[in-house]
């Protein structure tokens, strides 16, 4: 049986390429980070091996000794976590010394060719899933306000998860993550917010994909926020079903743009 590695973070993701694969006729082995992913993951997997954010050797040693030549990355790490918790090895200490940066892309970009350079090519876990990605036009809830179209319209120029109300920018993503930023827009602005969640510029489609879900839907009703656009083929829906219909009952409205 060929067999596909699976570098897996938090959250659903993991678990829906898990599904995807083995359905595809592959064996997937999973490395994952502790206190990030579920270890329920191990049901979904033939192998799963466990390592702390920022062990890139025993990473790519746990790939290897699988016989893994091809892995995707999927699921997120805590960026606070991220900084406080990490236990690079040398392997990341080689990697951290040939970016210029530690801004997510370059770093995630330099991850991935210190795999390539140990055997293992990291692809993009859309490959395998793509009907998790969000198709365009209006998927859920009512149809959107004049006033909302404006505001969904206005949220690319601005960040990779941004949400307007009424032509003013409530909030914009920083390193709290998604979540957060809905809260606080709420917060500052009150209800009625329009959360639009779209790629970075030059998004390296391999990781780091823009996600929404159930959960998502249920911090913007904490928040008061109204309506969720994503961009189409490029955002992954987690238990888009759930979503859409979770949508409907709140009066949400999830449009792909």
């Amino acid at each position: 049986m060929s067999s596909i590695g699976l570098i897996a973070g938090n959250g659903r993701l993991p678990f829906l390429f898990a599904e995807a694969a083995k359905a595809q006729g592959l064996a997937v082995h999973a490395v994952a980070f502790e206190g990030e992913a579920d270890p329920s993951l191990a049901r979904e997997v033939a192998s799963l091996s466990w390592v702390k954010v920022g062990q890139a050797d025993a990473t790519a040693r746990a790939l290897t000794s699988r016989g893994v030549t091809k892995a995707v990355m999927a699921g997120g790490i805590g960026r606070v976590k991220s900084l406080t918790q990490a236990r690079p090895d040398l392997g990341m200490l080689k990697i951290a010394a040939s970016v210029r940066s530690l801004r997510d892309d370059e770093l995630l970009r330099a991850v991935a060719r210190f795999f390539e350079k140990a055997g293992v090519q990291i692809v993009a876990p859309t490959d395998y899933v793509k009907s998790v990605l969000a198709q365009k036009g209006h998927l859920a809830g009512p149809k959107l306000t004049a006033q909302q179209q404006r505001d969904v319209e206005m949220g690319p120029d601005v960040g990779q998860t941004v949400v307007v109300k009424e032509g003013v920018v409530l909030a914009v993503e920083a390193v709290e993550g998604t979540d957060e930023c809905i809260r606080r827009a709420g917060k500052y602005g009150g209800p009625g917010g329009v959360v639009v969640k779209r790629c970075k510029p030059n998004q390296d489609l391999r990781f780091d994909l823009p996600a929404a879900g159930p959960v998502t839907l249920e911090v913007m009703r904490e928040a008061g926020a109204k309506v969720l656009a994503v961009e189409s083929g490029k955002t992954v829906l987690l238990d888009a079903q759930l979503l859409f219909s979770d949508a409907a009952k709140l009066g949400f409205s999830v449009v792909g743009t």
